[in-house]
């Protein structure tokens, strides 16, 4: 099974909707290859803003400071009920857009859900600077590439046009926020959706297959027939 994910490394739920769907395959009996898929929340955010998460929030809805810290302090919650420790406090927020191209390349090297894992830890939990190539080569090393090569991609601005490419079929499958899950091309699943629904569209999914897999033609040189010996 495949699943496709459009998420920003900047969105809350994006890495609470990542978990609990990780949550879901652990109790799923089934083979599920998943691919990230990159989404800008804000592509003309600046590299780094010159406000908190709290402020920017405000500033974004309209509502008042206190009232932003209140949503972003529930936010915590729901982040530690998926088993993850938000720092809403002392996010730095950044353009997402060079941690994007990165991801790009680490899918190249078959590193891409470890860099994906490791960028969200460090911009929630850690409070790192995911915009700062040194940061962002440091992180990328961690997840098992080199660093050398890393901050080259960087410095060279390659993969920028798969970041637009994907931001494109974004908007052609319907993508209007994120997290955005599509399983086998078919199936999409909006939101950081609780893990027994993840779960029942994976066995919905994965019956699915097994149907489809016992109907599969098998072709001889000049004769046809289904696997269960059904001409």
């Amino acid at each position: 099974m495949k699943v496709e994910i459009w998420s920003d490394f900047a969105c809350p739920f994006c890495y609470i909707g990542k978990r609990r769907f990780e949550q879901a395959i652990e109790q799923f009996d089934g083979n599920v290859k998943v691919e990230f898929r990159s989404f800008e929340l804000d592509p003309n955010a600046p590299r780094k803003a010159d406000q908190d998460i709290h402020d920017m929030l405000a500033g974004k809805y309209g509502m008042t400071r206190e009232k932003a810290k209140e949503m972003n302090d529930q936010m915590i919650e729901q982040a530690k009920e998926a088993g993850l420790d938000y720092q809403m406090d002392t996010i730095i927020p950044a353009n997402t857009h060079d941690a994007h191209r990165l991801s790009h390349y680490a899918k190249e090297q078959g590193k891409m859900a470890e860099f994906t894992e490791r960028i969200m830890k460090a911009y929630f939990t850690e409070s790192k600077h995911i915009a700062d190539f040194e940061s962002l080569a440091q992180f990328a090393e961690e997840s098992g590439l080199l660093k050398e090569e890393v901050l080259h991609v960087l410095e060279s601005g390659k993969y920028s046009d798969q970041v637009r490419a994907d931001q494109k079929e974004a908007a052609q499958v319907g993508v209007r926020g994120v997290p955005f899950f599509v399983f086998n091309e078919k199936y999409a699943v909006s939101g950081a959706q609780p893990v027994e629904s993840f779960l029942q569209v994976l066995h919905k999914v994965g019956t699915e297959e097994q149907v489809t897999a016992k109907k599969t033609e098998w072709c001889a040189d000049d004769d046809c027939g289904s696997l269960d010996g059904n001409k």
